[in-house]
């Protein structure tokens, strides 16, 4: 039989109602003649609440007991989807990461894929089985302890059961119908795609679109599973919610597809530091060691160059990073400072910024995009503060006051809101 993997989310499984729905769709999929393999999230806030329990026995908390606590919000789930299952009269069971077993690295936390072995579930199948319902998130060790992948692990679990089982494709199950032009709360004109290549996917979620995990669409790219985003809550069919693919599927794309935003970004700048070779190394590696996840970098000739002050040449550093980890890089800039690693005179942090990011595999072949983006903005009287591209997207960082406004002036200026 063809396999087909489908996802269900945290909201889409948080009650024994919705549970319950989400079998229906799963019991739909088996009629059609596919065995399916459905992998669960832990019900709405469970996670959140295993993770509060884990914090308040311990604040230095042994990480592999972390993930045997965490885990287990998904086994409930997979139990209970079973359950579920089998009184619909459709053969099914649970399957725990050990049992698959889904073999992970031993990073606690943030575990890694290593292999998902398809000898035990393809022998259920063979059996009579129709279903086999995966506690996603979660796998086992060298060691023999279970491990947990991160925050959005059970997209990245769904996908990789896709590859390893040659999966059709992979149904990821959300509370929304697919990925739109933009966050249809900020624009009321946001379109939702049919289809969208892995590439403009991959950008639109690590500059800020919350539909896919990053991590996920990586690994769909990579293998070339075939996703397909859709609601939880809406009848579906074939052509239901967005597909994202391969570039090549797309018939035509347009030049921009999207537009992405983060609004807790935070501006980093560095004033007069000595200019010579080496420098760039001696304030990243820091930064990489504190796990600072930098993104924009502009460097720039200081103002005090060559002056009576400052007889060498200088420079100023200024890079963007999440908000939450500000004070890790201005505690990793002051121990480089005094380790004698860098010199600077000044640190300035500016936390009232926001990213916004135009995303298209159009922009290859169209030039022009910058200029029509940048002057969008300027008519708006949105100053630009850094620009950082890419082959595929161009990001700026602006004033977080004039963030909504620069998304639905980009979303219009692109004629993201026709078909």
């Amino acid at each position: 039989m063809p396999i087909l993997v489908m996802k269900f989310g945290g909201t889409s499984v948080a009650n024994l109602e919705r549970i319950e729905n989400a079998a229906k769709k799963v019991q739909k999929e088996v009629d059609r003649g596919y065995d399916v393999i459905v992998i669960v999230s832990a019900m709405s806030g469970e996670t959140n609440r295993l993770v509060g329990y884990v914090e308040g026995t311990s604040k230095l908390y042994d990480a592999r007991e972390y993930d045997a606590v965490v885990a287990s919000g998904e086994n409930i789930t997979a139990g209970l989807m079973a359950l579920r299952l089998q009184e619909m009269g459709v053969p099914a069971r649970s399957w725990q990461g050990w049992q698959v077993p889904i073999n992970t690295t031993s990073q606690h936390g943030s575990a890694r894929f290593m292999s998902i072995p398809r000898e035990h579930i393809d022998a259920k199948f063979a059996e009579g089985f129709k279903v086999a319902v995966v506690a996603g998130f979660q796998g086992i060790s060298a060691e023999g302890r279970i491990t947990t992948l991160g925050r959005g692990g059970s997209d990245t679990t769904a996908v990789a059961f896709a590859a390893a089982f040659a999966a059709e494709r992979c149904d990821i199950y959300t509370d929304v119908d697919g990925v739109y032009t933009t966050d249809p709360r900020v624009s009321d004109k946001a379109r939702k795609l049919d289809k969208i290549a892995f590439e403009e996917m991959l950008e639109l979620a690590s500059l800020g679109a919350k539909v896919l995990q990053t991590r996920s669409v990586e690994l769909a790219m990579r293998y070339k599973v075939r996703l397909r985003v859709l609601s939880s809550f809406e009848e579906t069919d074939k052509n239901s919610g967005t597909l994202v693919c391969d570039e090549e599927e797309i018939m035509e794309s347009k030049v921009v597809s999207g537009i992405a935003f983060s609004r807790d970004e935070a501006k980093i700048t560095l004033f007069t530091i000595e200019d010579r070779p080496g420098v760039a190394s001696a304030i990243f590696g820091p930064l990489a060691d504190a796990g600072v996840n930098v993104d924009m970098i502009v460097q720039n000739i200081s103002e005090k160059n060559y002056d009576d002050d400052h007889p060498g040449a200088v420079t100023d550093m200024t890079f963007s990073c999440p908000i939450n980890q500000v004070e890790r890089a201005k505690k990793a800039m002051e121990d480089a400072k005094a380790a004698g690693l860098i010199g600077y005179d000044e640190l300035i942090v500016d936390t009232d910024v926001a990213k916004v990011s135009v995303v298209g595999i159009g922009m290859r072949s169209h030039a022009g995009v910058a200029a029509k983006m940048f002057d969008t903005l300027a008519r708006d009287n949105v100053n630009i503060k850094v620009i950082s591209t890419s082959e595929i997207k161009i990001s700026v960082l602006i004033d977080r006051k004039y963030m909504e406004l620069a998304v639905q002036a980009l979303h219009e200026a692109f004629d993201l809101d026709r078909a």
